[in-house]
């Protein structure tokens, strides 16, 4: 069960290498081809159980012939009976050449006293099988072998007698003064059908005959069968490799992409999304190569994140490398204070960046794992800006919160992080907005989703960066602000949490205004309220 790997270099002529140095060998243990071809099989192999109908048909035949074998030779010994002596031979002849047997008569010794054969009639003929072509002896064959398959009973090879009492049918007709009827088998795999009825005083009738018409219905029967078993096999044969290659080589393609994934081996996989295909199999195909996408995106957010922390780290510590430098050659106090004063800033503003790089870092898992529940953000926010007031106002910057319609304004989410949210959007219009400013936050339902709209009177956002102020360490801070007091990760830890929500943010300028910001969030309202 296990898989074996082979290196080789990259073909070029290769659609299915696609640049690859591994090629994937399956066992054939596993191997799909061979398991589709194997159900192929045992469904035909029920269809070739047609061989043992073949041999009960058969036996319906010999039963129906032998019961034919009985009445016939009943009625010969009746119409002999009745026709009397002196016209003996005549009636045998008659009787043999109308009903197509061979007819023999025999008294109570077992004595010939007539022979249809003898008499000129010869339609009892047996082959020889040295005599017949090689057909004969192949269809011979194959009827031996198909008997000892099935296990056919075997009837006794029929001989000529000399004397009546050695027919066992004519020997039972006579004592018994019963009906009997024997098959024997020619030696050219033939039925002979013997039957004996009784006449006169202790006489007996025996009629013979080749029932070369049985065989030669169930070969042909068996031919129609193996030709028939022999198409379908040979179709289904086809069709299994054709299923197969549709099948196996799409999995073993997207395997062998799979794989480099796994190892890494090309910056840039190329998962086939094997667009053609509109099955499973095509589902699957988009599926790996939408998950690839999204892992290598993932990576590369990953070494760009932790690009970037070290850039940022790199300044505080150099600033705070070079403080403690300078306390080691400066003698005067007021120079040591200030010096202190730029140690404790750039320790604060460490501490700030770890622990937002921390909750970044983090915030993608635990999104993952968090379970949702319905959060009320119009009442959520009433409750936010009720902390707020309760504060003070900062730099006598107000607050005014606007509920369009009645709500509730629900959501599925988690209270924790959509507070965290709103509070950052809050800081920043805050910060940006001028002394005795005001921020404006409405809440409205728009369709299906709610719509929170955060507005300041601050500076606005330029158009070329609205994009940009949305990714981790960046930050446009207004001019009077001293340098260092945001770590530039408020917006984009807003934004991941937004978006965990199946919701966007956007920032955008105000309509009324020729000044401030305008932040959206969209976030879609719980299912039960979608009617409300």
């Amino acid at each position: 069960m296990a898989l074996r790997w082979k290196r080789r270099s990259p073909r070029v002529d290769d659609p299915d290498d696609e640049g690859s140095d591994l090629t994937l060998r399956w066992s054939g243990q596993i191997s799909l081809t061979r398991r589709i071809l194997a159900v192929n099989i045992v469904a035909l192999l029920l269809l070739a159980g047609g061989f043992f109908y073949l041999d009960s048909f058969r036996t319906r035949l010999i039963d129906n012939r032998v019961a034919q074998a009985l009445r016939e030779a009943r009625l010969i010994g009746e119409a002999i009976t009745a026709g009397g002596t002196r016209r003996r031979d005549e009636m045998v002849v008659r009787l043999a050449d109308d009903s197509g047997l061979r007819v023999r008569m025999y008294d109570a010794g077992g004595k010939l006293l007539a022979d249809s054969r003898a008499l000129g009639v010869h339609n009892f003929q047996l082959t020889d099988p040295d005599k017949d072509p090689w057909g004969q002896d192949v269809a011979r064959f194959l009827d031996a072998t198909v008997d000892t398959v099935v296990g056919a009973p075997r009837q006794p090879l029929y001989r000529e007698r000399r004397n009546g009492a050695q027919w066992p049918d004519a020997k039972a007709a006579r004592e018994g003064k019963i009906i009997a009827a024997t098959v024997w088998r020619a030696p050219d795999r033939t039925y002979v059908i013997t039957a004996a009825s009784p006449i006169g005083d202790d006489g007996v009738v025996l009629t013979s005959v080749n029932a070369r018409d049985i065989t030669q219905t169930v070969r042909v029967e068996r031919f129609r069968l193996a030709v028939l078993l022999l198409v379908v096999t040979l179709v289904s044969v086809l069709l299994s490799l054709f299923l197969a290659r549709t099948i196996v080589r799409p999995l073993r393609r997207l395997a062998r992409a799979a794989v480099r994934v796994r190892l890494g081996r090309a910056r840039e996989v190329v998962v086939p999304r094997l667009p053609s295909r509109r099955d499973e199999l095509g589902l699957l195909a988009r599926a790996l190569s939408d998950m690839s996408l999204a892992l290598r995106a993932r990576i590369d957010a990953t070494e760009a994140f932790a690009a970037d922390v070290t850039h940022e780290l790199k300044n505080p510590l150099a600033s705070l490398r070079s403080a403690v430098d300078g306390l080691g050659r400066v003698t005067d106090p007021a120079l040591q204070a200030s010096l202190l004063a730029i140690v404790r800033d750039d320790v604060r503003r460490l501490d700030r960046l770890i622990t937002d790089i921390s909750e970044a870092s983090r915030l993608d898992a635990q999104l993952s794992r968090a379970t949702f529940e319905p959060i009320d953000v119009a009442a959520m926010l009433e409750g936010l800006l009720g902390q707020r007031e309760e504060r003070g106002h900062e730099r006598g910057v107000r607050i005014r919160f606007d509920r369009a319609g009645d709500g509730p304004f629900t959501v599925l989410g988690e209270g924790a992080r959509l507070e965290r949210v709103f509070e950052n959007l809050l800081d920043n219009a805050v910060s940006f907005s001028p002394d005795g400013g005001l921020v404006s936050v409405a809440a409205a339902r728009e369709h299906d989703e709610l719509v929170v709209r955060v507005e300041d009177e601050g500076a606005g956002v330029p158009e070329d960066a609205r994009e940009s102020i949305f990714r981790r360490f960046q930050s446009i801070r207004p001019e009077t602000e001293a340098f260092g007091q945001h770590s530039g990760l408020g917006l984009a830890i807003a934004r991941t949490i937004v978006e965990g929500h199946q919701g966007e943010i956007v920032a955008e300028s105000r309509e009324d205004r020729l000044v401030g910001a305008r932040f959206v969030i969209r976030l879609p309202l719980a299912p039960s309220r979608l009617g409300a």
